[in-house]
């Protein structure tokens, strides 16, 4: 009798229930080494995976978009307390600030009080991932507020009808915090060269330029301390969404007279 090739029915052989009989090798259940191969295949391509999204996260938050979280009240009802953002970095440089712009920017001109000792908790888990940028930064020695003047720019308030000029252009500002007048404050000022001027949206509850004219700074922000322009509010998920910079309002707003940049301010 032929023998049956492997794989191949054998010739006339049936098994009990009619079904005709495959004669071919055992197949072998996979070895301990095997299996310990293919978990630490597995664990490397997941390590891979975790190193790569952090560098990504890491080089993001370096030179793109940094997150942050809002402590205050003084941007409502455009940023609420406890609000995340993501700031976009590449603002002022490469790309300019504009009029109207929602900045962050580092507390160089002492605005904030100092911590105080003992406060700051530390965690190095927390820390990392903030480093890396996936929690936002949570310091309080930063800052956000809106930009009103560029270099240049005379700042009034207030004309007859209770409005904010820019270079004379009275302003219409809808971000204003319901109920609040634009400022409750009188000032004219020029904006040096190199700084801005920058307010809350929320007037009567924001320490902005106005609460700090008598500090050495004169209440104006250097441009090389804007961390960035505040692009998207990413958490809570109901007010996810974009920031725009209102253009309409600054839309008329005149150039500056070159011959006023650096000019210091004047006092009302």
């Amino acid at each position: 009798m032929a023998k049956a090739h492997p794989g191949t029915p054998n010739d006339g052989a049936e098994d009990p229930a009619g079904t005709p009989r495959f004669d071919g090798p055992d197949e072998e259940a996979p070895s301990g080494g095997s299996v310990a191969r293919s978990l630490g295949s597995w664990a490397k391509e997941v390590l891979i995976i975790v190193a790569v999204a952090l560098l990504l996260s890491f080089l993001i938050k370096t030179f793109l978009f940094r997150a942050f979280f809002i402590p205050s009240g003084s941007m409502e009802n455009t940023l609420e307390v406890d609000d995340r953002i993501f700031v976009n970095q590449l603002v002022p440089e490469p790309f300019e600030l504009k009029r109207g712009d929602v900045v962050v920017f580092r507390d160089t001109q002492g605005w904030l009080p100092e911590p105080a000792a003992g406060t700051a908790s530390s965690n190095w888990f927390k820390d990392a991932l903030i480093f890396v940028g996936l929690l936002p930064d949570e310091s309080q020695q930063h800052l956000v507020k809106r930009v009103i003047g560029l270099e240049g720019d005379r700042v009034i308030c207030c004309d007859a009808n209770g409005r904010l000029t820019v270079n004379g252009e009275a302003l219409d500002e809808p971000y204003l915090f319901p109920g609040a007048s634009p400022s409750d404050m009188p000032f004219d000022v020029t904006v040096p060269e190199g700084k801005i001027w920058v307010m809350g949206d929320h007037r009567n509850a924001s320490a902005d330029s106005r609460a700090n004219t008598g500090k050495p700074g004169g209440g104006f922000i250097d441009v090389d301390d804007v961390e960035g322009k505040a692009a998207v509010i990413a958490w809570p998920l109901d007010r996810m969404g974009f920031l725009g910079n209102y253009p309409d309002v600054f839309a008329d707003v005149p150039d500056a007279p070159q011959s006023s940049s650096g000019r210091e301010p004047a006092t009302p």
